[in-house]
């Protein structure tokens, strides 16, 4: 099938067989009325309306995982039905009409339906997944739209909720119009070739709230239809999405792979034994390869059903050739649901996470670690800042990697894991996600810890030894990104670990009635202290000398009077660079993690011994320091989006370029896709780039650690 790419600057240029409409000649929306949403299809302004945001979640993946132009798509499309047996034919209106590329939109070029419905009230409790045999009034509504053999070219259906999906496949015979449920429609041809005859399901990359919803409908399934407790759901999941990575990495350019469903498998039983025993086999494999990450007592003990609904779900994805960000952020959102702890452990908002990343900027030769990794947040961020930043080097980002930079550029991820990326965690469960959440990503299992990193390097957790090789404190580390747990209500008191402070932070503080400076007590020392306030004391001695830290605080540290918040200020001052202090509005932590806790980013340069003497003595330098207060990041208190409005109240739309793969006439075309969006009013990117402005006029202080000479102050 072959595929033209085409120029940014030069839209028209389409080739041969290209759509002529292809400079996009959408109305332009310049704001949005309350309750309003710019439709994908026609670029106009419509109402938001429960069934809306289905329709226009739908429409997105077409668009991005199936590659149909929108130009090929109607809403609302008046297609004539009638009854069996009945003599007046009437209309009825499919929700998205997708007809014949380039063909005018009549019935005779109709190809594709689809009906939307609302998505269905949840609250809080998983809604149960339907069988196609549950839902024969619904696939009966959208036969009836599909037609019989009175319109044998409109052969493919979808019916969803946002819930639900189920797919129709017409076939015409001897004796008229069948219909079959299949699991997904066949991808159009030229998206990427198929791995093996017995599967009808093209791999394709995801969309990313497509992807989200997938894996969100995976783990529903096992925890609403097959009973399991929603821990235990999410394991299993973790089992099968680990399963399809190993079988993608293992059967790359052959025709063998596994984790794949037939036509028809998943809904007939001997088919869905068949999946079961393909799947349970590969992942023994899956354990005898990554026997530092499955116990030989991990086991797949779904039922052959429920492993089919998962292996259907997952099987059509192309993962190692879907973006980063995009399965990062369906991970993330899965893992936090089901592992929040109650130590103190808040995950950290991608938005946060995002901005840390590229204020430090890791570079592809530097050395990453996050003591406190959780869910890999900051680690999974690392490896989509280095993919973002080969792509501006080569001049294609925004655009959707070739086949060539996606080889590649996994290698490279690949080997930055396996060489420079470290995560450690106490809690073992969050270092196996941890550890899964690289597998997807860069196809590796990378450098992830269970131990306890304020006491390392002694501990009794059983990968100290390995750490103390690979990352010794001040040695190995580039950069340090961590979000420590926090609270008075989970003190620190054993003093195997208190006794590797004592000299730092781990004192109890004063102030001197006379000179009203702060002084540690030479007779007493304090029983318990803060986590976080350990956590800088560690951080700083872990990077090397010229290493970089990026830290989440609770406020108080910074601004506090007691005397030990100013002993820990005067401590950080002392030994570090401060590069940046950012505050984040309250709103960041109350939604993903349900803390109602204000927060700083803070950022520091680790000081050579030099320069911590010079500090001592009195002879540093003054300089600047970059401060902001973001005051929103996005979203409301209730995880609502946050849309920038102009002074009438109209919510601010912009026009946003995306280069898409679309087929057309036959033929992939890269062209750009204009489609109008209202701006997200988050204060995080714009603090980002105006960072990179300060930088520009004040350099880093200290010594370049590369250069071994004076940066700045």
């Amino acid at each position: 099938m072959e595929e033209l790419t085409l120029d940014l600057d030069i839209p028209q240029q389409l080739g041969d067989g290209a759509d002529p409409a292809a400079e996009d000649t959408q109305p332009r929306v310049t704001a949005l009325e309350e309750g309003q949403v710019v439709d994908y299809i026609t670029g106009e302004a419509i109402k938001e309306t429960p069934k809306e945001k289905v329709r226009q979640r739908i429409v997105r993946a077409l668009v991005h995982e199936h590659g149909i132009d929108p130009h090929d798509m109607s809403r609302d499309f008046s297609v004539t039905v009638s009854e069996e047996g009945a003599p007046r034919k009437r209309t009825k209106k499919a929700d998205i009409a997708i007809f014949e590329s380039g063909a005018q939109h009549t019935t005779a070029n109709l190809r594709r339906v689809v009906i939307c419905k609302p998505e269905p009230k949840r609250g809080k409790n998983v809604v149960k997944l339907r069988e196609p045999r549950q839902a024969e009034k619904d696939l009966a509504e959208l036969q009836e739209l599909m037609g019989n053999e009175d319109r044998p070219e409109c052969a493919d259906g979808m019916w969803t909720d946002g819930v639900d999906f189920f797919f129709l496949k017409k076939v015409i015979g001897d004796f008229g119009a069948t219909f079959e449920d299949r699991s997904d429609w066949e991808v159009a041809e030229g998206t990427k070739g198929s791995r093996t005859v017995a599967s009808h399901q093209r791999l394709r990359r995801a969309e990313p709230e497509m992807l989200k919803t997938t894996f969100r409908r995976c783990h529903n399934y096992i925890h609403g239809n097959e009973g399991m407790p929603k821990d235990a759901a999410f394991w299993q999941f973790l089992y099968l999405l680990f399963a399809k990575m190993y079988d993608e990495r293992v059967s790359r350019g052959s025709s063998h792979g596994r984790f794949r469903t037939g036509l028809k498998e998943m809904f007939d039983p001997a088919g869905r034994a068949a999946i079961s025993t393909r799947v349970k086999e590969l992942f023994e494999d899956v354990k005898r390869e990554y026997k530092d990450v499955f116990k030989p007592t991990d086991e797949i003990t779904l039922s052959d059903g429920a492993l089919a609904f998962i292996v259907s779900e997952l099987a059509p994805y192309d993962l190692s050739g879907t973006d980063v960000d995009a399965k990062g952020i369906a991970y993330q959102e899965l893992v936090g649901i089901n592992l929040r702890g109650d130590r103190g452990q808040y995950f950290t908002p991608r938005g946060a996470v995002n901005l840390m990343v590229e204020i430090l900027n890791p570079q592809e030769d530097e050395t990453v670690l996050d003591p406190t990794c959780g869910t890999g947040g900051f680690l999974q961020a690392t490896l989509n800042h280095l993919h973002h930043t080969w792509q501006k080097q080569e001049g294609t980002f925004g655009f959707p990697d070739d086949d060539e930079q996606r080889e590649r550029f996994r290698d490279r991820l690949k080997a930055y894991a396996e060489k420079h990326l470290f995560g450690a965690d106490f809690d073992r469960f969050l270092v196996r996600a941890t550890t899964m959440n690289i597998m997807t990503l860069a196809e590796t299992t990378g450098n992830v810890f269970h131990m306890d990193s304020l006491a390392f390097p002694r501990g009794h957790l059983p990968d100290v030894e390995l750490a103390k090789k690979q990352i010794p404190l001040g040695e190995e580390v580039d950069v340090l990104l961590t979000n420590p747990p926090f609270g008075a209500d989970i003190p620190v008191s054993d003093e195997s670990v208190l006794a590797s402070f004592r000299d730092g932070i781990a004192k109890s503080w004063g102030r001197n009635k006379e000179t009203g400076k702060v002084e540690a007590s030479g007779t007493s020392t304090p029983a318990s202290m803060a986590p976080e306030q350990l956590f800088i004391q560690r951080a700083i001695e872990w990077v090397k000398p010229g290493g970089r830290i990026g830290i989440v605080l609770p406020n108080g540290i910074l601004s506090n009077p007691g005397p030990t918040d100013e002993a820990i200020r005067r401590y950080i001052l002392e030994h570090c660079w401060v590069l940046a202090s950012i505050e984040l509005p309250v709103e960041t932590f109350i939604v993903d993690a349900n803390v109602n806790i204000l927060t700083t980013l803070l950022f520091l340069k680790r000081k050579t011994d030099r320069e911590v003497r010079n500090h001592r003595l009195g002879t540093e330098k003054p300089y600047p320091v970059f401060m902001a207060v973001a005051e929103k990041v996005g979203f409301d208190r209730r995880g609502n989006d946050l849309y920038k409005r102009k002074p009438n109240g109209d919510i601010v739309v912009e026009t946003k370029v995306d280069m898409e793969r679309l087929r057309i006439r036959g033929k992939v075309v890269t062209r750009p896709l204009k489609r109008s969006q209202p701006v997200i009013d988050n204060d995080l990117p714009v603090i980002a780039e105006k960072y990179r402005e300060f930088r520009a006029k004040h350099p880093v202080p200290g010594v370049d650690p590369r250069k071994g000479t004076e940066a700045g102050a």
